[in-house]
């Protein structure tokens, strides 16, 4: 039985509570956040607090925190006995030089509160300071997922940038869409399937391979209709930099 407790109930909290409370083999034996209001309506599954001092001795205390809550909150758990693991994608593991066991576990998704997810393929990014904790965290890990990735700081901070790219960017531009959509009069729910597609097809087929579209064509009249029915200058900016930028990846790409 591995114990812990989670601090921070943010969507990656929220969501490794729910998953590691019907996990057998683990405990959470504490959830701090510094509103307790919060995450008050668990009180009868897990002992509750909103003040550090009041964390009790577990085997990993996993910081599911924003970057600027973990500055902060480290020095004040300097002490811990256990394993100190944070779960942020953009920083680097000596964060947490100042313990003696600490680690990562990033697991490699998007979360959302109130939209369910299966862990069962999602990557879980370990790294550890000494094998006891990345022994200790790579156990942790296989309890809830298959996919188990051993990487370090840089690599997981190159991925997370890729994430970037691949999910926040990639919504941003479905937002955009929508807008267009909107304003045309028609529903988003028409791009639906092609996003579908879209998404399926690198499932076999690399990014590049898969590249299709007036850019990559270099079909200018339609990018150049393109521009003129865009009524937002921002738009019309981004248009232009994701259409150069395809087009110089496919003559790199010819080289």
């Amino acid at each position: 039985m591995i114990k812990i407790s989670i601090l921070g109930a943010g969507n990656v909290g929220s969501h490794l509570f729910n998953k590691f409370f019907e996990t057998k083999n683990i405990q959470v034996i504490q959830w701090y956040n510094r509103s307790i209001k919060s995450i008050e309506h668990h009180k009868n599954k897990v002992n509750i607090i909103d003040k550090i001092e009041n964390l009790i001795e577990v085997d990993i205390y996993l910081l599911c925190l924003s970057d600027d809550s973990l500055a902060s909150i480290i020095p004040q758990i300097q002490t811990l006995k256990g394993i100190v693991a944070h779960t942020a994608g953009s920083v680097p593991m000596n964060i947490l030089n100042g313990i003696k066991n600490h680690g990562v576990f990033y697991p490699l998704q998007t979360f959302s509160k109130n939209s369910p997810i299966s862990f069962t393929n999602i990557p879980i990014c370990i790294e550890g300071n000494n094998k006891h904790s990345i022994k200790i965290l790579t156990s942790l890990a296989q309890n809830i997922s298959k996919n188990i990735k051993h990487i370090d700081s840089k690599q997981r901070q190159g991925l997370h940038i890729a994430a970037v790219f691949v999910n926040n960017f990639t919504n941003h531009l479905y937002q955009i869409g929508g807008e267009i959509c909107e304003e045309l009069n028609v529903s988003f729910d028409l791009l639906i399937p092609l996003i579908q597609e879209t998404a399926k097809k690198i499932e076999t087929t690399s990014p590049d391979k898969a590249q299709t579209g007036p850019a990559i064509r270099n079909d200018q009249n339609t990018i150049q209709n393109h521009m003129d029915l865009l009524s937002i200058p921002t738009f019309k900016d981004l248009y232009l930099t994701l259409t150069h930028s395809i087009q110089k990846n496919n003559e790199h790409s010819k080289l």
